[in-house]
Parts: C-alpha cells; structure tokens; sequence
C-alpha cells in the first residue's frame, strides 16, 4: 500500500542550487517536505510557476505548496484561488527566499509568518 506521507510539495526546477535557502527555513521548522515532477503531478512541467506552486499545494496532504524559476519563488495554499499565491519572492533576495521555507512551514503549523521584505522583488 502507498500511503502518501504529509509532505509540503515543491515543484522541482532545474536552478535548484538558488533555492537551496527555503529548504533550509523548512528544514529549520521541522516539517517535511518532497520534490514533485510529471510523475507525481500529470502535466507539470507544462504549467506556470503559479500553477506548479498551486498544483503542489493541491496535491500536498498539508495543503502547501511551492514552485520556482528562474526569477521567482511562489508559495502557495489549496484554499487560495489558483492565480493568486500567498507571497512572491525573487530568487535574488536569498534571505527572503529563506523566509519563504520558514512561512511555509509556519502554514502547516499555523504560526505568524516572519516578515518578507519587498526589496528585491
């Protein structure tokens, strides 16, 4: 039997070394997490960042989801319409991009959020 784990889901990108920083702040918070492709999501890699980040909260057992590309990092919640993610963080700002792992995992555990600062984006 596969019993899916809760997980917050990321849909993978190939820069990943610029997003190693939001592994961190989930890593930090203690709540798991797991990459996600076309084999776990039909048609992924077809979608925008904003889809793939909604995709992933859709099919996360938490309801969290997050997607990335070449400018920016997406979280995303099942509950919010599928166009408008929870925050929008450029890569480039690599301590927002932590934050951005911290207030995911926050979501699941319903804690405040730490404040992402617009610099940069």
């Amino acid at each position: 039997m596969d019993v899916k784990k809760p997980e917050i889901f990321i849909a993978k990108a190939d820069n990943s070394e610029q997003f190693q920083t939001a592994l961190y702040g989930i890593e930090e918070e203690s709540i798991p997490f797991r990459e996600i492709d076309d084999q776990d999501i039909a048609d992924l890699s077809t979608m925008s960042t904003v889809e793939k980040a909604y995709q992933a909260a859709l099919a996360s057992q938490l309801g969290v989801g997050l997607a990335y590309d070449n400018e920016f990092a997406y979280l995303h919640q099942k509950n919010l319409p599928a166009d408008e993610p929870l925050f929008k963080v450029a890569l480039s700002n690599q301590t927002n991009i932590n934050r951005l792992g911290t207030n995911a995992a926050r979501l699941v555990k319903g804690i405040p959020f730490k404040v992402i600062t617009e610099e940069g984006e």
